[in-house]
This record gives C-alpha cells, structure tokens and sequence, in this order.
C-alpha cells in the first residue's frame, strides 16, 4: 500500500440493506407504549458506538429498506400521502408533519440532551423515578433484558445500559446457548433482542411474516417486535398486490413510515460501501452497478 502496488478503494453500492436493530418486544406491559419505545431509542449513543467500537465505518440505519429507494424520507407527498390519509385517525400526526429521524449525539447535540428527552416520555408514559429506580404506577421497577447468544455484541449493549442505567431502568445481559436462544425467540420469551430483517429490491408475501398481525401468536414466526396494527395490515397487502413498478415502491414507503412511527425498534447500522484493494495494474468503469462491485467489467490495463 505505502508503495502504491496495492490500492485502496470503497465503492458504493444501492443493495437493500434491510434494518437491523434492537428489536423491543411490545408483548411485554413495559413495552407496550410508543412513548416508552421511543424513550428507549435516545438512550443508544450511536455516533459514540461507531466512533470508539467501529473505526467510523457505518452508517446509521434509519429505514426498515435502507439503502433503497424503497426507504421513505422526508414527508409523504403525492400518492404516498393520498395513501395514508386513508389512515389518518389512526396514525401518530407526525407520520404527517415532520420526517422521521434517530436520535443523535452529533453537535448540537449530546447524550445528556438525548437523555432528557427520554426522561420526559417515560413521566409522560406514568413512570416515574423513586430513591433513584425507573417504576411505573404501581411502584414496580422497570426492568429490561437483553437476550444474546453471541458474547461479542455485549461490547455493544455495556455503553447502552450504562445510558439506560442513568434513566433509572434496571436493563442487564442474559446470554444463552443457541438452542436455548432459538427456543425462547420462537415463544417470544423476551424484551430485547438484536435482528436483523433483510430486504430485497422487491418486497412481498415474506412482509406478512415480519409485520402482520396474524402472526403475532404464532410461534417461530419473525413478528419479533409483536406489531399487531391494522394499518400496517393493509399496507402490507397494498406492498403484496402492487400492479406495477412505482405502486410498490409508493406502498413500500408508506409501510416504511408506519413502521417507524411505531417505533417497534432500535435502527442499528449499516454498510453503503464495498471495501476492496487491488492491484495497481488493474482497472474498473468509473460507474458501477446498483449491486456494488462487478468483476467481470474490471481489465488489466
């Protein structure tokens, strides 16, 4: 590298990168209110996680198809908002008014700033702090488990419980073996869990899966986050029986906007470029395919 034999490149790609995050189970009373869920997403500190764990080298997920043109952004407009003004007394207003955006510690803003936004919804959602632990009205503690079986996420999770600790929620580790792992995500056995949902350029029946109500009982199915919405029902068969090109991607971005102002989970990161080194005598077209690197156009100058 330092002679220039070798170079390094990182090209970017559109290849739909999905969303993986902390899923919360809203099975669970404590995780049943939107206000809460959201209270939950300021305490993550991702610039910190990126900056210290990653070397800098992702970006922040803010869409269930990020990467894609199938993500939504902004506000709704045009077809997407005809859309969802069918649902308009059923969704939070700001689905409306103000695009949907992940807390940040990036200046002006800070962790402590991001903490007491999450401090004024959880009061606001009935739970309080008493002799310096998070309890709802009842006096009960609010208590948050994280399930892994993989040790080398809890470098991860230890900076995000410290924040959670500081908002008063009593939140630990709970690794298990694979099997036992397996066993208890099939019965929805807990609160937190880190998933990834993956998604391709053509979404479809496999949305049924991941978001629909008729799958919130039923064992081993992927509706981890137990979203039982009837709005998002319908635009799931709106996604499903899309005639053409631009309706998909207008009702995918409809679903997309529902989802996160359901806040159903904790968006983590992903990855926009592919990181290559190569040798100095070969060559690539300057554009790319949306599917990132394509050998077969490279040449040996």
């Amino acid at each position: 590298f330092d002679s220039g034999e070798l170079i390094k490149e990182e090209i970017k790609h559109e290849r739909p990168s999905g969303m993986q995050a902390f899923v919360l189970n809203t099975r669970k009373a404590y995780l049943s209110d939107p206000k809460v869920r959201r209270a939950l997403t300021y305490a993550f500190d991702f610039e910190w996680t990126n900056s210290n764990l990653f070397h800098s080298a992702y970006k922040r997920s803010s869409s269930y198809f990020e990467n894609s043109e199938l993500a939504s952004s902004g506000v709704p407009e045009g077809e997407e908002l005809a859309i969802l003004e069918k649902f308009k007394k059923q969704l939070p207003a700001e689905v409306f008014t103000t695009p949907y955006s992940v807390p940040s510690t990036a200046k002006p803003n800070s962790i402590r700033k991001n903490l007491r936004s999450a401090m004024s919804l959880l009061k606001e959602a009935g739970y309080d702090v008493k002799n310096g632990k998070r309890v709802d009205q009842n006096g009960n503690p609010f208590k948050l488990e994280f399930l892994m079986f993989q040790k080398d996420f809890e470098r991860v999770v230890q900076p995000f419980i410290k924040n959670l600790e500081r908002l008063g929620i009593d939140a630990r580790i709970t690794v298990v073996d694979t099997t036992q792992y397996i066993n208890r995500l099939r019965d929805f056995d807990f609160d937190v869990v880190v998933s990834g949902i993956g998604q391709s350029n053509s979404p479809g029946n496999e949305q049924r899966e991941y978001w629909s109500s008729s799958k919130v009982a039923v064992p081993g199915s992927r509706n981890y986050a137990g979203i039982n919405d009837p709005v998002v029902d319908e635009l799931i068969e709106m996604v499903i029986s899309s005639p053409d090109r631009q309706s998909l991607i207008t009702s995918t971005r409809a679903l997309d906007r529902v989802l996160l102002w359901g806040h159903y989970a904790i968006p983590n990161w992903y990855n926009p470029v592919d990181r290559i080194a190569y040798s100095k005598k070969l060559a690539h077209p300057e554009v790319t395919p949306k599917s990132g690197i394509y050998l077969d156009a490279w040449w040996v100058k």
